[in-house]
């Protein structure tokens, strides 16, 4: 017989299997939830006592057991009331309360084995335990019931499960070697940015003047790059009224996420996207159809209210800044502009050092706003840009935004990761709420159509993502420090003074470390601060007016002039190396 080798539902079944092994240890403990999640999955647990690490591994070993017993997994159908009944005669209030909101007469129920373990559930699952080669318990959390921080808080036991015990070796590597690319430790160390849980805010960044130039950088490129295809640089206020949000429609659906207040008993918002203060813009004149397609390009800030518990350094925030931008087109130059911004994707990212990318095609949601018409033209459209380039993707079912389908580009990084960053999406929605027009060829009024993008999506996350990428080690043209000057003497400081000024007229960041401390603890800590060059300067160089160039990696460059210094880094920087 032939078994899916669907992942989710191997670990969806792992996910069952963990609660059946800690009620078994611990019959008091209460189930509440348990999905598969990207690679792994969870399960909340009430329960007195909290999980230890040597809980985690008698979890496992029971675990195993189970599996081994090649239980399957059968589905089957109860009455709601006598779910409810069921699982409140168990002591489960948790899923009593999960079945009370469940509108169907008749719930889902999945039965482990003969019933060893029962669970409110609507799968899927693997046929068998046994399907689980190799399952491994990574971590607790806290985490609030339904997301709820008025309700108890729970804990939850991560997981992760393959069918090989060679895929779980190999990502146990991968996690290890993750943890060294953790990009909150790599900050401290580099001293990029820092957060002020008690005192600023959480999920609120400071970024620290190392960490500050490398945003630069990055902005200062971007910028570049957009006015050469075409884009005009615009700036929209943070806080806006309410009813510009009614309109749009993100009052409805996306309320929860958004930081309302009042002034002067009016409603205003702070703003989580920039899609509004734009379409203003637009309708400040009479646009023709010889003014189309019109890109606009900020780098807003939005601020989003994000749970505590998914707060994550810089990748996860509650105020971050989008290299957010929206073209507003006629409806036949929806393929055109769709592939110039995936060409646009496709080479900032390759300036980044991002070569492997990974596409989906985000469809039509549950909840959606707009005509099923309008959604089937953008889909339609988005599907065949990328037909059109010939390249692969997969599609997303319903995970498109409120108003309109998307292509989500997703990088893979040195370790193999997929980050999301880029974003298309393609809007009939919102011109028809904020009734936008151009005059046609007819003289007439017509609708644009809006392509809502982002590159790198969050510059937050962007940033996190590369300092993971290239664990701290930025090429050249990305290092907030690109040269450390490091005099062996103090007679020599003079020297090092003009060697900096030199460098600083070329638009080269350098810094002097010309404290009194030995010269090998200073080149040790350039190199910890993984400033890409070094420049030694003694006696002989002073004389000679050369400079001895160390890079970080330990290569000994030799003695060189300031010139054929200079030259060599702006060549390197030229080429993104």
């Amino acid at each position: 017989m032939e078994y899916s080798r669907d992942i989710d539902k191997l670990r969806h079944t792992a996910a069952h299997v963990m609660a059946q092994a800690v009620q078994e240890i611990w019959p008091e403990a209460k189930v509440t939830i348990g999905p598969a999640i990207d690679n792994g999955f969870y399960y909340d647990f009430d329960k007195k006592e909290p999980f230890s690490d040597d809980d985690l591994r008698r979890i496992e070993k029971v675990m195993y057991r189970i599996i081994n017993k090649n239980l399957p997994l059968t589905q089957s159908f109860m009455n709601r009331d006598e779910a409810r009944k069921y699982f409140a005669t168990e002591g489960e209030t948790y899923k009593v309360e999960l079945i009370e909101g469940i509108k169907d007469q008749e719930v889902s129920i999945f039965k482990t084995g003969d019933g060893e373990f029962v669970d409110l559930c609507k799968g899927p699952h693997v046929a068998s335990t046994g399907l689980i080669k190799g399952v491994k318990l990574l971590s607790v959390a806290g985490a609030y019931w339904r997301g709820d921080e008025k309700r108890p808080m729970l804990q939850r036991i991560y997981g992760t499960a393959f069918f090989t015990q060679k895929e779980l070796d190999e990502y146990l590597k991968m996690l290890e070697e993750a943890g060294k690319r953790d990009h909150r430790k790599i900050a401290t160390q580099l001293d990029l940015f820092h957060i002020y849980h008690d005192t600023a805010g959480a999920g609120l960044i400071f970024y620290h003047p190392n960490g500050a130039m490398l945003r630069k950088v990055i902005e200062d490129y971007t910028k570049t790059q957009h006015l050469k295809r075409g884009y005009q640089l615009v700036s929209t206020p943070h806080i806006l009224k309410g009813k510009l949000w009614d309109i749009s429609g993100h009052a409805e659906n996306y309320r929860d996420n958004m930081y309302y207040f009042k002034v002067d008993d009016e409603d205003y918002a702070v703003k989580p996207m920039n899609c509004p203060g734009h379409i203003l813009i637009y309708k400040s004149q009479t646009r023709s159809y010889r003014d189309l397609p019109i890109r606009y390009f900020e780098l807003g800030t939005v601020y989003r209210q994000e749970k505590a518990g998914v707060l994550h350094g810089l990748l996860r925030v509650r105020g971050f800044t989008q290299d957010d931008a929206h073209l507003f087109i006629r409806p036949e130059q929806i393929k055109n502009e769709v592939i110039d911004v995936i060409d646009f994707v496709f080479d900032t990212m390759k300036d980044f050092g991002f070569n492997d990318l990974h596409i989906e095609l985000s469809t039509r949601p549950e909840k959606f706003m707009g005509s099923i018409a309008n959604w089937d033209k953008a889909t339609a459209a988005l599907k065949d840009a990328l037909d059109t380039k010939e390249l692969k993707y997969e599609i997303n079912e319903g995970d498109g935004a409120f108003y309109g389908p998307k292509i989500d580009i997703k990088l893979k990084d040195a370790i193999g990761r997929l980050w999301q960053c880029g974003t298309i999406q393609c809007d009939f929605l919102l011109p028809e709420r904020f009734e936008l027009s151009y005059v046609d060829e007819a003289g007439q009024q017509a609708q644009p159509v809006m392509l809502h993008r982002a590159l790198m999506g969050s510059l937050e996350r962007f940033i996190g993502t590369l300092i993971e990428h290239y664990a701290g080690n930025f090429p050249l043209w990305l290092a907030p420090n690109q040269v450390a000057i490091i005099p062996i003497k103090q007679e020599h400081n003079a020297f090092a003074l003009q060697i900096k000024q030199a460098l600083q007229q070329a638009d080269i960041r350098v810094i002097v470390d010309d404290r009194n401390e030995s010269l090998s603890k200073r080149i040790r800590e350039a190199s910890v601060k993984k400033i890409p060059y070094q420049i030694i300067l003694g006696d002989k160089e002073a004389q000679a007016q050369q400079v001895a160039v160390r890079q970080q990696n330990g290569t000994d460059l030799g003695a060189m002039s300031v010139e054929a210094l200079v030259g060599l880094l702006k060549q390197q920087i030229i080429d993104k190396k």
